[in-house]
Parts: structure tokens; sequence; C-alpha cells
């Protein structure tokens, strides 16, 4: 075995008859009991979950955004709206990796050879039913009312009515209590079963905390074939049941929120001096419960004189006008000011880089998400203002988008 492979450890005797996914969960309590952190995900249109594990806290902190390349390190990016002390920003190393469809071996890479006893002593203990998750120490943010968020739509349409920001994009968080037994590992096969299209995810950092979520927006990817691609996703309304997406509706509010987000990525383009894109929409697509315009653009890495270009277009893109505004500065000025919480890992980005394999990676903007709390959820929605927005019309949007994760509290069976 060369130095640089990764190493193959089989499944002990005493836990050879567990199923893929208890395994799944064997290694996830292994992980929990010792403080290391882990990411476990599952990719739009994909069936079988993948989990990392980092060897330690301190090899999962960085600040800087990871490199989207061949020869950058692979594991898991869980990055915040803006890094701070409270929100730092990590890359879990993909120390342990396991795969569900190929559930007869776990792999340990290079760096974490040392962790190889103990994690052979993890898969030996009996399984446990009840796993203790880390939370954050940070106080829960506060929940805005409606007449609060009225009032922040309204100073958001003034300063856009002033010329202080083109564009900006509120945000509000809820609170709901957890149900007895609530399991975040049920949750996360509840919605890769609900949203088959959506990139689901569970993220759990000790001192960081716990964060569950299935998004439909891709920030950054790199595909096997060599392509990079990002989209313009921005505009909602309720899906209609037996109605075709492509029949849908549009405001003029929409039209101009999901253009002016098209707009900053094409700028993006241009301040490196790219011009050999494509670009395809907007088109309405479908993400959950909900309907959304998207406009999707495409780079084919190797006919252009970019090599960078993943890393780069990352470091431009986030945080993207669809969920801080236009100018960029100006509108995350506005709302460090007014939006009255922090957003933490909401409005973030998260997912593999260099995984499965070297030179495939795929970021996705952090919406439709939860972090947990030993008795309650913290839930999160966000709308893009324009002119002619209407604080009503925006309270029911982020109702709307609060019900895809609020979808795994119901108690059962009540």
């Amino acid at each position: 075995m060369q130095p640089h492979e990764l190493r193959q450890l089989p499944w002990p005797v005493a836990a050879a008859n567990l199923s893929a996914s208890d395994r799944l969960r064997h290694l996830v309590a292994g992980a929990l009991r010792t403080g290391r952190p882990l990411a476990m995900w599952r990719e739009p249109g994909t069936v079988h979950p993948r989990l990392v594990v980092a060897r330690s806290l301190e090899a999962a902190y960085t600040g800087l955004p990871p490199a989207l390349d061949a020869a950058a390190p692979a594991g898991f990016a869980f990055f915040p709206f803006r890094d701070s002390d409270h929100n730092p920003a990590l890359f879990l190393p993909a120390d342990v990796r396991f795969d569900v469809a190929q559930p007869d071996t776990v792999a340990v890479a290079p760096a974490a050879r040392s962790l190889i006893p103990a994690l052979t002593a993890w898969l030996a203990v009996p399984p446990v039913e009840q796993l203790v998750w880390p939370y954050s120490t940070q106080p829960a943010p506060h929940a805005a009312t409606q007449a609060e968020y009225a009032q922040l739509v309204q100073t958001g349409v003034a300063a856009i009515e002033a010329k202080t920001v083109l564009k900006v994009v509120s945000s509000r968080a809820a609170r709901q209590p957890l149900p007895a037994g609530f399991d975040p590992l049920a949750a996360f096969t509840e919605l890769s079963e609900k949203y088959p299209l959506a990139f689901v995810s569970l993220v759990s950092v000790p001192g960081v905390g716990t964060w569950l979520g299935a998004t439909p927006e891709v920030l950054a990817e790199v595909t096997p074939d060599g392509t990079f691609h990002t989209m313009a996703l921005a505009g909602t309304q309720p899906l209609v049941h037996g109605q075709a997406p492509n029949t849908a509706i549009w405001r003029q509010k929409e039209i101009e929120e999901q253009a002016l987000v098209a707009r900053y990525i094409v700028n993006c383009f241009k301040q490196l001096r790219l011009r050999e894109y494509d670009e395809t929409g907007p088109r309405t697509v479908v993400a959950g419960e909900l309907l959304h315009l998207r406009t999707d653009f495409e780079v084919y890495l190797r006919q252009v004189p970019f090599p960078n270009l993943g890393t780069d277009m990352l470091r431009l893109l986030h945080p993207t006008s669809a969920v801080g505004g236009m100018p960029r500065q100006a509108a995350l000025d506005f709302l460090h000011r007014h939006e009255g919480y922090d957003r933490a890992y909401y409005s973030g980005f998260l997912g593999p880089v260099n995984l499965p394999v070297a030179g495939v990676s795929r970021l996705y903007v952090n919406l439709r998400c939860l972090q947990l709390r030993p008795t309650e959820a913290i839930l999160y929605a966000g709308t893009g203002l324009t002119i002619d927005s209407d604080p009503t019309r925006e309270w029911q949007e982020t109702e709307l988008k609060l019900t895809t994760m609020g979808a795994v509290l119901r108690v059962v069976n009540e």
C-alpha cells in the first residue's frame, strides 16, 4: 500500500450482520461519542448517503474557502454567512469515509492512520439507540414577529428607493419545539425521501452545533466531465399540484429579482475576464413544495485558460446576491444594521470537495435548514426585496419556505 492511499477497514465480526443504514448510524455514534466533527450528505437525484468524520476538531478549522481543484485536500466544507469567532469557517478533512452504497468497508485517509485502533474499537462496540448531539453554546437567535419582519421589509424598500442598495435579501429565524424522541438521522432520511432533488445534509461539530438541511441551490460545482456550474435561483411561489411548472405566471417583482442574481454571476465572470460560458434560462423549477426561477451557467474547463476558475468564482460568489443583495457590501452592511439576529450558517455554503473522487466538488447554498437545540429547532427563511416588495407577501413567502424543514418536526402519530 502506498503512503497516499486510503486504507480500507473491514467491519469486525461483531458488527458484520448490521445493515448498511445501521452501520452508518454505528459510525455516527462513534464520532459523537469521541467528540469528532462529522458531515453526512446525499446528492440530488441519488439514493445513498455518504459520511465523513474528521480526526479532530482542530483539523476542521480553516480561514479560507476550499480550493476547487484536483490537487486540493478532500473533505466537507461548512462555511457561515459571515465568518466570525462564533461561527468559524470549517473544512472537515475526509479522514474517515463511509459510503452506504459500498458498506463493506470504512476508508481511512493517510493523515488519520493513527486513528485506526480507536476506529476499530468503535466498530466493535454494540450499537446504541440514543445519540447525543452537540449544540451551539451561543444564545438562540431572536425570532421576529410578523410586525418586526414587516418593519424590516419596509426599511429595506426605503433603502432601495433611496438608492442605498439596489436589492437586499431580508431573513428571519423561527423557533419550533422538538417532538419527543426527535432523531436527526431519521429526519435526514425523511428529508432525503421527501425532497429527492435537494442536497440533503446533516453536519455536527462540537462547540459549533448540529445543522440539518435540504437545499435546492448550487453555489459552485465542478463535475466529473470537467464542467464548472453555478446557478441564479430567485423568485418564489407555491407549487400548485396538478399544474405543470412551465405554466407558472411570475410577477414583475420576481422576474426582476431573478435577473439581478443572474447579472451578478455574469459580473463575476467579467471580473475574471471570462467570456466563454453557456447561459440557460430563466426557467421555472420545482423545489419541494415551491417553484423558483432558475438560470444555469456552465464553463467547460478544458476549453478555457482558467485552471483555478472554480476556486476564483467561489471567492467572488459568496455571499451571493441571492442571499445578501446588491451591491454586495452595501447590502451586507444594511443587513448587519437592521436584520436583528445572527444568521450563523444559514445562507452560508456547504458540500463535498474532491469527493468521492479528486476533481469533483459540489458546494450548495445552505438554504432550507435548521439548527438543533436541546429542546427546539431554529429554522431560517429569507426573501429578496425589490422596490415593489409588499411586507405581507414577504412574510407569507418566508412562511412557505419554513414548511420545508418544519415538516420533519411534526409529532408522529400524535
